[in-house]
């Protein structure tokens, strides 16, 4: 039996269908915490400053470190990363991973004041543009690639406000930080997003806006630094950075796709601190 063919137009139309279906499934993963309610101010208002009102998380961190593993970014071609201070807090050596089994030494920086930490070494990766002043609002989306379980990954949030850490143990302080609801992830990434510590958190615009330091798996929260607090850390340091510059662009369709590309550069690093 012979079949009319197919117009070319239909047979390309039903491939580019296919692939968006494929990159819309892709990009907000089904078993995500659902999406919580609205709190405080409805969505899209501007987060204001810290206030001593804010509501507060505890951590309590351990006074032992043992092995572990994080995240860091590239900030400076010259050498400056950023990394969460408890991944490297305490490393008798820290290193970045820049291939199979291959890691350059750095030197670990620590700001008592808060929970960014800097890693220095001899050159660097291209850096990721800082957005640290810029207004933020709630609902606005955040994009986190990095290394979760010690593994390529990255999830996405939305931005629900502000509140205050309370560190318990090794470098006890309180210090304002803001609070995500997770909306997606790495397809088949399940548990714990331990390991994304230290990684960036980025706008639509690919600009940071702060440092990935926790999560709360059954509220379904991730925690970044406030800006203020990684503007203090670089301040301290007395080096230029570049600000404002565009990123590449982020969306819930290619955040992985972006997220690969800058682990391929190694402007997204993993970490690794030993202790002995």
């Amino acid at each position: 039996m012979h079949f009319p063919r197919l117009p070319d137009w239909v047979v390309y139309a039903a491939v580019v269908l296919a692939l968006l279906f494929a990159a819309l499934g892709r990009g907000e993963r089904a078993d995500a915490p659902a999406p919580p309610p609205e709190v405080g101010e409805p969505l899209g208002d501007t987060v204001g400053p810290a206030s001593p009102f804010d509501p507060s998380v505890v951590v309590d961190v351990p006074n032992e470190n043992g092995p572990a593993t994080g995240t860091a970014f590239s900030i400076a071609r010259s050498g400056v990363w950023l990394t969460a201070r408890h991944v490297v807090d305490g490393c008798a050596r820290a290193a970045l991973v820049v291939g199979d089994g291959v890691g350059v030494a750095t030197t670990v920086q620590i700001d008592p004041r808060g929970e960014a930490a800097m890693l220095l070494t001899e050159g660097g990766a291209e850096p990721l543009p800082l957005a640290l002043a810029e207004p933020l609002r709630r609902g606005q989306r955040g994009y986190h690639p990095g290394f979760p379980q010690g593994e390529p990954g990255e999830a996405t949030s939305r931005l629900l406000g502000r509140e205050t850490l309370v560190v318990r143990g090794r470098g006890a302080r309180s210090e304002p930080v803001l609070v995500w609801a997770e909306a997606g992830r790495t397809k088949g990434l399940e548990g714990t997003l331990g390991g994304l510590s230290g990684a960036p958190v980025l706008d639509a615009q690919g600009r940071v806006v702060g440092v990935t330091i926790a999560e709360s798996p059954r509220r379904g929260r991730i925690y970044t630094t406030a800006p203020e607090v990684v503007t203090a850390t670089l301040a301290a340091s007395g080096r230029r950075f570049a600000t404002n510059a565009e990123g590449p662009a982020l969306t819930p369709q290619n955040y992985f796709y972006v997220a690969d590309e800058l682990r391929r550069g190694l402007r997204v690093a993993q970490v690794v601190c030993l202790t002995a």
